[in-house]
C-alpha cells in the first residue's frame, strides 16, 4: 500500500536574494518527494529564487510580481497589497489566499508571514514558526505588531517555534517571556556537495595582494558600512589587501559614496548579486563577516565548506560555527576590535594558514543528509 504523502505548506514573505529565502530553496530542493507533497507560497512574488522553487514543488504569489505590469494592473496590485497588509483581516486574508488543507503549516521567517498564519483555521494542522535571528540583539520585528504582547500571542499559536541556531533560541526566550510554546533549535540544510561544484565554475581573476570576500544582502544588519570603513584604516596603515562585496541592497549607493570619496575603488569592489557566489569566494584568501545580527549564517557556513578561513563580528550561531573561536577569528561585535582582529589576522600569514585548515576540518561536518534528517523528522510528526 501506498504511504499517503504529508502536505506540507511553507508561508514566506518573499523569494528575493537572502539568507532566508536561499535556506528555503535548499530545502524544498532536497525534501523527500515520496513522503512529502510541498507547497510554498510568497506573499509578494518575484525574487532571485522563484523559479528554482516553481522547478521543484508548488508555488504560489499572494501579489504577484509587479515588474512590468501595466497602469491597471499596477492599480489592482496596490488594492490588493494594501487588503493583504492593511484593511482585510488576517484571518479573512489566510481563508481568501493562502493555500489550504495542510497537514503541517509553516510560517518560515520571523515578521508579518509569522502574524499571517497565526491567523490559520487549519486547527488539524501543525504549525511551526521558523526564526531567523537572534531576538535578543535584532528584534526587528517589533513594528509588525501593536505590542510585544500582541507578538508573544501569536508565537503561542503555534506547536513549536524553530530556531537555527543555541543563540537564537536562547535569544527568542529573553526576548519573549510570555511564550509557551516549545521552543527548538533547528541547523539550517545546506548542500556542501553543490557548493564544491558550483565553486569549480571559477575563472580565476589575477591576485597579487590578500583577497578578503563577503557576501550578503547590502543592508545595515551586515555591517558593510563598518566593513568599508575598515579596510579604509587598514589601507592607511599600509596594509596589502582587496574587498570583494557580493550582494544588492538599500545601502548600495551610501557604500559607493564612500569608496569614492575615500579612493577606494582600488581596493573594494561591489560585484552585485550572483546566482552562482561561490566561483567568486573561493577566490578569496579570508572570508568577512561584518554583521551587526545574524540568526545561523549561511554565509560562514559556505565559506567553511570552501576551506576559507573566517573572520567574524560575535553575533548569533557563531560560536556554534567556528567551536568558540577554535575554527575561526570572532571579535566583539564592534568596529575597533573587528578593525585589530583583522589588522592581527593580515599580519600574520601563519595564522591565516592555521584558520584555512580548521576551516577545511570544520567545513567537512556539513553534509545535506545530516542536516535534512531532523527537519523532515519534524515535518512528519
Amino acid at each position: 500500500m501506498k504511504m499517503q504523502k504529508r502536505k506540507v505548506l511553507f508561508l514566506i514573505e518573499s523569494l528575493a536574494g537572502g539568507g532566508a529565502e536561499k535556506v528555503l530553496t535548499t530545502l524544498v530542493q532536497h525534501i523527500d518527494k515520496e513522503r512529502f507533497d510541498v507547497t510554498v507560497c510568497a506573499i509578494s512574488g518575484g525574487g532571485k529564487y522563484e523559479e528554482v522553487v516553481k522547478e521543484q514543488v508548488t508555488y504560489r504569489a499572494i501579489l504577484s510580481d509587479p515588474a512590468g505590469k501595466s497602469g491597471f494592473q499596477n492599480l489592482i496590485y496596490k488594492l490588493k497589497h494594501h487588503l493583504v497588509y492593511r484593511w482585510l483581516p488576517l484571518s479573512w486574508v489566510y481563508r481568501l489566499f493562502v493555500p489550504q488543507g495542510n497537514d503541517v503549516e509553516v510560517a518560515f521567517v520571523e515578521g508579518f508571514a509569522t502574524k499571517l498564519l497565526s491567523h490559520s483555521m487549519n486547527n488539524k494542522a501543525k504549525k511551526y514558526a521558523w526564526v531567523h535571528c537572534n531576538m535578543d540583539k535584532d528584534h526587528w520585528t517589533a513594528s509588525i505588531y501593536p505590542t510585544l504582547e500582541d507578538e508573544e500571542v501569536a508565537y503561542n499559536r503555534y506547536d513549536k517555534i524553530l530556531c537555527v541556531s543555541d543563540t537564537a533560541v536562547q535569544g527568542f526566550m529573553q526576548t519573549f517571556s510570555g511564550v509557551t510554546t516549545p521552543v527548538l533549535k533547528i541547523y539550517n540544510p545546506i548542500n556542501a556537495q553543490v557548493i564544491q561544484n558550483m565553486a569549480a565554475e571559477r575563472k580565476d581573476v589575477e591576485k597579487k595582494v590578500i583577497r578578503l570576500v563577503t557576501v550578503g544582502r547590502l543592508e545595515h544588519q551586515k555591517g558593510y558600512d563598518r566593513l568599508v570603513r575598515v579596510v579604509n584604516r587598514l589601507v592607511e596603515d599600509g596594509l596589502s589587501l582587496e574587498l570583494w562585496i557580493l550582494g544588492v541592497g538599500s545601502q548600495e549607493a551610501s557604500l559607493k559614496q564612500y569608496i569614492q570619496e575615500h579612493q577606494l575603488d582600488e581596493y573594494v569592489k561591489l560585484l552585485g548579486f550572483h546566482s552562482n557566489p561561490y566561483k567568486y569566494i573561493v577566490q578569496g584568501d579570508l572570508f568577512v563577516c561584518s554583521s551587526r545580527s545574524e540568526g545561523y549564517s549561511t554565509a560562514v557556513t559556505e565559506a567553511l565548506i570552501l576551506g576559507l578561513p573566517v573572520i567574524t563580528t560575535d553575533c548569533s550561531g557563531m560560536a556554534e560555527l567556528l567551536k568558540d573561536g577554535e575554527c575561526g577569528i570572532i571579535t566583539e561585535n564592534d568596529d575597533e576590535a573587528f578593525y585589530q582582529g583583522l589588522k592581527n589576522l593580515l599580519a600574520d600569514v601563519s595564522l591565516l594558514e592555521h584558520y584555512r585548515q580548521k576551516a577545511i576540518e570544520r567545513g567537512k561536518d556539513f553534509t545535506i543528509e545530516s542536516l535534512m534528517k531532523p527537519i523532515e523528522t519534524l515535518l512528519a510528526e
